[in-house]
């Protein structure tokens, strides 16, 4: 008989330990291939159980709905992501943010699930509301790399470090999505040095707000 989970759970907030982790694992990763082959149109909770060989009842009951689904792998794949960089420059950093970025939306599984996540999240209020989460963990780990180039004199004083960060991977995802075109090292270098060149300009500078 397929192992059972405790009781639901919001989604994401419970850290299993043991034989609910690997089963917490095995239904993460079956739902992103689901995601990453049909999209997210296709995200079935009976079939991805059965991908990752536990109960339907496991899976209804720890994750309750698709968009539930959805928004644990979204966790699961922040608390995943590499680390930032440390390389002493505000650009170096940038330019290994830009290139980690790159390297996700070139690669074969990864592309394809966040082309499918990002698409189902403008029609689905959960699903961007996961993504947005996602996103903030992902720019917070990054903030420190402007923090300390605002430091070193890098950048102005006034600077926002989550415009900056933000800004670089932009244009990578732009072009991703309005194209179909997996951005390349150039680009991704390019992107690291545009932002800085504006962070530098004072474009990003923190605006007071009402």
């Amino acid at each position: 008989m397929p192992p059972e989970l405790p009781e639901p759970a919001e989604p994401g907030t419970v850290r299993p330990g043991g034989r609910t982790a690997r089963v917490r694992a095995a239904v993460l990763r079956a739902a992103g291939d689901i995601l990453a082959e049909q999209g997210f149109a296709r995200l079935d909770l009976a079939d991805v159980a059965r991908r990752a060989e536990v109960g339907k009842t496991t899976v209804y009951r720890r994750w309750g709905t698709v968009t539930g689904l959805v928004a644990d792998l979204l966790v699961d794949m922040a608390e995943q992501s590499l680390p930032r960089a440390d390389t002493g420059s505000v650009l170096d950093d940038l330019r290994a943010n830009a290139e980690l970025v790159r390297r996700t939306l070139a690669d074969d599984r990864q592309g394809p699930l966040f082309r499918a996540v990002i698409a189902a999240a403008t029609c689905d209020p959960r699903t961007a509301e996961a993504l947005a989460r996602f996103y903030d963990v992902r720019v917070a780990e990054w903030v420190p790399c402007v923090e300390r180039g605002v430091e070193r004199g890098e950048l102005p004083p006034d600077t926002d470090p989550a415009l900056v960060v933000r800004a670089v991977s932009a244009p990578l995802y732009y072009a991703l999505l309005t194209t179909g075109t997996v951005p390349d090292r150039a680009a991704a270098d390019r992107a690291a040095r545009a932002a800085v060149a504006a962070a530098t300009a004072g474009a990003y500078a923190i605006t007071e707000r009402p």
